[in-house]
């Protein structure tokens, strides 16, 4: 264990060139063209055949056999100008402020970790670059694309790097068995009605004045409708209406999202939007119709896969490294609301998440996920890669 940790420290230098370099090309959603190619040429160094898989995702893979494990990351940036002032900060009006430049190199150098190792390899390892995570979309087109098929993976690994944490760097979070991920849905309600003069608003139907009776009558979802036990959070962050001031608006939009961590909280909670947006509408003459533009459901973690893949990154990392997440949160109250399409995958095959803390509170990174002026400390690289590595290759060991 300690050799292949050793083995990936010695690639350090060599992932913090390849992290750098899809830093400051960050590219968004699907449109990855100079991230893929850069991904390709580095697999193609190693001797690793890159095959696309979707729109803008490329899998490969290393040793043979029926025994599959799938190996993750994600690839996409955001459209959030950065204000980092580093070196190689991205100038193109894109940021990778969620770390998938640290994921991707992570799976890359796990990649030549594998390579190195493929003649004793008990099985298949999969290793899946996947596009468009942000916009909860990329796991969806890999998975169409057949990426669990020929052979389907029996388990699946990602990893998340986290900054601005209580943790040293290198530490690592495993997902304990459940839900560690809320199920997430972005829609948008339309509202038609009747424009007028604004001298005269009984000629028409103001869809502003309906919009807003619906914004404020969602709040009573959360506030009357669900338990403390199990609780969704609805946010509406756009409203959009009109353009004169004296017209009586004929139509307006409310964009929002809702995130649960239950399934069925989560249906409901979607029914419950749609009764009340149309329902009030009607009530004051106007008509609302609800359009959802994309989502994911919960992630959830396999117990026997979370609980295999700590006991083997304890061995690899020590006791004080590799923790889990119901070690740290026992007395924590407040849950992560951010969402991941990873779970998509996690609700075909048995899968775990694991956070990389790339980044110390009070060492410089002082920054969250996703603001422009977030960092990771690099030295979190080699660390991903041999987690990466290390996993599938004890989980081929015991099942191959």
């Amino acid at each position: 264990m300690e050799k292949l940790l050793e083995q990936a420290k010695v690639l350090q230098k060599d992932l913090v060139t390849i992290r750098r370099a899809l830093h400051e090309r960050a590219e968004t959603g699907f449109a990855l063209t100079q991230t893929v190619k850069l991904v390709k040429a580095e697999l193609e160094k190693i001797g690793c055949k890159a095959e696309e898989c979707g729109r803008s995702g490329l899998v490969t893979s290393i040793g043979q056999g029926e025994k599959c494990i799938l190996l993750r990351a994600d690839m996409d940036g955001l459209p959030l100008q950065e204000q980092t002032n580093l070196s190689f900060a991205c100038k193109n009006g894109n940021m990778h402020a969620c770390g998938h430049d640290l994921h991707t190199t992570m799976l890359l150098g796990s990649a030549r970790l594998l390579k190195a190792r493929e003649k004793q390899l008990k099985g298949m390892v999969k290793l899946l670059f996947q596009p468009a995570e942000e916009l909860l979309q990329g796991a969806q087109s890999v998975i169409g694309a057949g990426v669990l098929e020929n052979p389907k993976p029996q388990v699946a690994l990602m990893i998340h790097a986290v900054t601005a944490v209580e943790l040293p760097t290198g530490t690592i979070v495993v997902a304990s068995g459940g839900v560690s991920a809320p199920s997430a849905d972005y829609f948008r309600i339309e509202v038609k009605g009747k424009g007028c003069h604004g001298s005269a608003p009984w000629n028409g139907v103001d869809a502003l004045t309906i919009a807003c009776h619906i914004l404020i009558a969602l709040q009573e979802i959360s506030a009357r409708e669900l338990s403390v036990s199990n609780p969704a959070v609805l946010t509406i962050g756009v409203l959009k209406s009109g353009q004169a001031n004296n017209v009586i608006s004929d139509k307006a939009s409310l964009h929002g999202t809702l995130r649960a961590f239950d399934d069925s909280v989560r249906e409901r909670v979607k029914k419950r939007v749609e009764t009340i947006a149309k329902h009030t509408a009607k009530a004051f003459l106007g008509i609302a119709k609800i359009v959802y533009e994309g989502g994911c459901p919960t992630l959830v973690n396999d117990n026997a896969f979370s609980s295999f893949v700590e006991k083997n990154l304890k061995d690899l990392l020590g006791e004080k490294y590799a923790l889990t997440s119901q070690s740290i949160g026992a007395n924590t109250k407040e849950k992560s609301g951010g969402s991941e399409d990873f779970a998509y995958i996690s609700h075909k095959i048995p899968s775990v998440m694991v956070a990389v803390s790339a980044g110390e509170k009070g060492k410089g990174y002082e920054y969250p996920l996703h603001h422009p002026k977030v960092k990771f400390d690099e030295n979190a690289l080699f660390v991903g890669s041999a987690v990466y590595a290390h996993t599938a290759i004890e989980w081929l060991k015991a099942n191959g």
